[in-house]
């Protein structure tokens, strides 16, 4: 999408690099918290935002944008309470930790020895050794009734035919991996890179309208969540990406772990 910034191409070489199979855990999560005493900004902050889908019918709804009337602040939501209080990752172990910011995700990273990856890094690994394919399984594009990965099935945000069998995360090893191994980097969660939001496409001029506009302040996220549709959010493609301030959290944004490797070469 051009509103996105997906273009244009560019050439970016990599240095090696390796990335976890897996999105981070609620249950690797935990054992941050407990080892750290880590405490994370939605926890500070006092609420995160929770998609209206996973709240229960007895909930107050307090949408927090009119252009997004899907989403409302919840009082307490933070990473061990997805959803708000009385809501618990007792039964989601196994799930991608959400309700976690940038900074909490690079605090994790750092703590366990490793960093986030760069965007090129993270769609060089989706791509899953194939040449240049919309999605990490291929070209086949998905729809209501074909599932690849944890996307919204039906008619968004009203509607959830939960085709896929999740009306929100999955485990992070649900369905197929690539071809190098990697699961789920299509859907479920959105996962933070390290880089600066950036639109290349744009004038120097609208660069600095946008950074003034508060931009300047965002992160790069990739591969879209249970939440994308081709008819609202086009965003699981691997080239697709968006953007959030560095302490915003949310009910479908979580983080996997990239590690340097060692450069071989002769002399």
């Amino acid at each position: 999408m051009h509103a996105d910034g997906e273009g244009p191409r560019k050439a970016v070489k990599l240095a090696p690099f390796e990335l976890e199979t897996v999105a981070v855990t609620n249950s690797r999560f935990a054992a941050f918290v407990a080892a750290t005493g880590y405490t994370t900004e939605a926890e500070k902050f006092g609420w995160a935002p929770v998609f209206e889908g996973l709240l229960p019918i007895s909930a107050s709804r307090f949408p927090v944008s009119p252009h997004i009337p899907w989403w409302h602040r919840v009082d307490g939501a933070c990473w061990h309470s997805p959803e708000g209080p009385g809501s618990s990752i007792y039964d989601r172990a196994d799930h991608p930790v959400v309700q976690v910011s940038w900074w909490d995700a690079t605090a994790f990273a750092t703590w366990s020895g490793g960093r986030l990856p760069t965007e090129a890094e993270w769609e060089h690994a989706a791509r899953g050794g194939l040449a240049d394919p919309r999605f990490p399984w291929g070209d086949e594009e998905p729809n209501d009734g074909e599932v690849f990965c944890n996307i919204w099935q039906g008619r968004f945000p009203d509607h959830n035919t939960v085709e896929d069998g999740f009306a929100g995360t999955a485990p992070v090893d649900a369905f197929a991996p690539n071809g190098k191994g990697l699961f789920n980097m299509a859907g479920n969660v959105w996962e933070w890179t390290a880089d600066a939001f950036r639109i290349r496409s744009l004038s120097k001029a609208a660069r600095q309208r946008n950074d003034q506009a508060g931009r300047d302040d965002e992160r790069v996220m990739k591969g879209g969540s249970f939440l994308c549709h081709k008819s609202y959010c086009y965003r699981y493609r691997i080239a697709a990406r968006t953007a959030a301030s560095a302490n915003s959290s949310a009910s479908n944004i979580g983080f996997r772990i990239c590690y340097d490797l060692p450069r071989y070469g002769g002399s």
